[in-house]
Parts: C-alpha cells; structure tokens; sequence
C-alpha cells in the first residue's frame, strides 16, 4: 500500500512529496489487503500487483465439506489523462478441491475465475492538496505527531465499472452469467505518526441475484519508509453468500519501484471457516513526467525567464549602458 493506501501513502508523507499530485515517488500500492486506496497512481505510471495464495475452508454443519487450494489475486493499474483519474482491471482465480463429506465422501474439482472486473477511479475531493500545509515540520518531532482535527477529512474517491462472469462459474450463484455493473466509495485518512485509515463501501454484480454488498476497513501503520503493518476487516452480505474476513500481515518496500507484502485471512465462523496465507508484490513502470518540474529543471518557465530578464534590465539601466559594469566592450557571457 504508496503507502497510500496504506502502504506507500505513508513513504510518501515521510517525503514531503507534492500532494496536489497523486504520483508519488514511490510505488503506491493496494496492497497488502484488500482494499483500495482513494488515490490513483499517476499519469503515465502501468503498475502490476499480484498475490499467490493458498486456502483452505471446513463446514461443519451440514452439507459438511472442506475446500483446499490455491489461487491468485492479480490487478493492473494505470494513470490516464488527470492525476485523479486511474483505469484498472482486477480479480481473482482460484483452482481447489472441494471434498464433501457424507456417507459416501466424493470430490469436486473446481478453477475458475471467482471476479474479474474492469473500471475507473476518479478522486473527487483531496485535502491534502496544499502542500505547504501538509509538509512535515523538519524541527518539531511532536508536530509531526501530534493530532490535527483537519485528519478527520477523507480524502474521497469514487469507483464505477463492470463485473465479468462465466457460464457455469462453481464461485457465483447459479445463472450469473455476462456482465453486471459495480460501484464503490473509497475514503482515506491520513493521521500524524504513520497511520492511515482506508474504508471502503462496494456494491457489487448489481441487478443480479448475487448482488453483493461489502465493506472493507484497514488500518495501516508505518514504523520506518520501508516497512509496514496493517489490520483489516472485511463484511461480505449477500442472499448467495455473507461472511467477516479479517486479515493481518505487513509489506516491505524493496525499491521505490517495487514492494513485497503477506498477510493472513481468517473468520471466526463455521459455515465455512475460512484461513488463507498470502504472499504478493507490486511493480510499476514509471512513465510519469511532472510538467512543471520539467520546465523548472530546463530552465524554460515562465517565471524564471521573467526574472531573467528583470535582471538584465536592472543591471543595464545601472551601468547606464548596454554592457555589465567593469567589462570588456565586446559582448560578455551571462552566466545567470
């Protein structure tokens, strides 16, 4: 998780890096959990985020059964036309063996796809974007610590796209099938001493007989730039399936271009129970170019080309001639 979103968003604070942008110089990443940050990656940024698996599920009411297998969370990310916008396509495939267990116990091998979803995000409403105000105090410990009311403030992002499922998908309610549309709020706080606060509200395959409602919390905390823990809960209700997952784990960032995280997911019910062990990375290829950062570097703004000139005319009209004071008649260098 930049830890934005938990993750880098945190690296990124600790940088002092512009906030009216949502590129930042290290990778911004949803991981470790689920959920997902209300910023973007970037202009220009392709970023890849992947998470092999392995799970394994008991009921033990009946129909009694046990699942194990494993699977794999995969996203990719891009940044596209304004800073707040991103294009993203995610989901998880999952391949296992359901094993029932009655008086004659067979097996069920399943794979496929449990989602797959493409959409876009857009950042509605950033309160961080006045960098000045959100530097941090390079002589105060305590004033980068201390609580401020104004972190109440999420910044608050919006996210729209659709839902593809397959015929006959053993992981969706019978006939669920094609298309369905899917929605979701994300927020996040960023508070004083490392920690950031990610929710989540996600209405999923709307119209459809799974229509899914789900929230996601996550609570991340940074102890250094390279390291990360976080906690997360997440409720799933729906008429085809309901649960309470909770996860645990941390992430690593290895360069400001790639990131390694775990975590485990468990429930504390039966019905089925539910513990899977998580190992994931995340890697962008950084096409992004701050244009205001460019003409600065190249010495081509605006402002400075003004200041240029204002220089040269004050110093002419003090030497009351076209040539710098105590120089040669031929033309000089300036080295401004």
């Amino acid at each position: 998780m930049n830890l934005m979103k938990p993750a880098t968003l945190l690296f990124v604070i600790l940088l002092s890096l512009k906030s009216h942008s949502q590129y930042t110089d290290v990778i911004n990443s949803n991981r470790p959990g689920v959920s997902r940050s209300a910023f973007s990656v970037g202009t220009n940024v392709l970023q890849f985020e992947v998470g092999p698996y392995i799970i394994n599920e008991k009921r033990t009411p009946l129909p009694k059964y046990e699942v194990s297998g494993f699977g794999v969370d995969f996203s990719a990310r891009y940044g596209l036309l304004w800073e707040q916008l991103e294009i993203n396509i995610e989901g998880t495939y999952q391949n296992d063996t359901k094993t029932y267990l009655s008086n004659i116990p067979y097996d069920e091998s399943r794979s496929n796809f449990k989602t797959v979803a493409i959409g876009a995000k857009y950042l509605l409403f950033d309160p961080y974007k006045n960098a000045e105000e959100n530097k941090p105090n390079l002589y105060s410990w305590k004033a980068n610590h201390q609580f401020k009311w104004k972190s109440l403030i999420p910044a608050v992002s919006v996210y729209v796209g659709g839902n593809y499922d397959t015929e006959n998908n053993p992981y969706t309610a019978p006939g669920i099938e094609g298309f369905s549309p899917k929605a979701m709020i994300a927020t996040q706080n960023n508070f004083a001493g490392g920690w950031v606060f990610v929710m989540n509200l996600i209405k999923d395959r709307i119209g459809t007989d799974q229509s899914d409602f789900s929230y996601i919390l996550t609570l991340t905390h940074s102890f250094s730039p390279k390291w990360v823990v976080f906690g997360e809960t997440q409720g799933i209700k729906s008429d085809f399936y309901a649960d309470n997952l909770f996860r645990f784990g941390g992430a690593y960032l290895w360069g400001k271009d790639f990131q390694l995280d775990t975590a485990l997911t468990f429930n504390t019910k039966d019905t089925p129970s539910v513990f899977s062990v998580n190992f994931g990375m995340s890697y962008r290829l950084d096409f992004h170019k701050d244009k205001i950062k460019d003409e600065e570097d190249n010495g081509t703004s605006a402002m400075e080309e003004a200041g240029r000139r204002s220089r040269r005319s004050r110093r002419n009209t003090d030497n009351g001639s076209d040539q710098p004071a105590n120089s040669p008649k031929r033309d000089a260098i300036d080295f401004d």
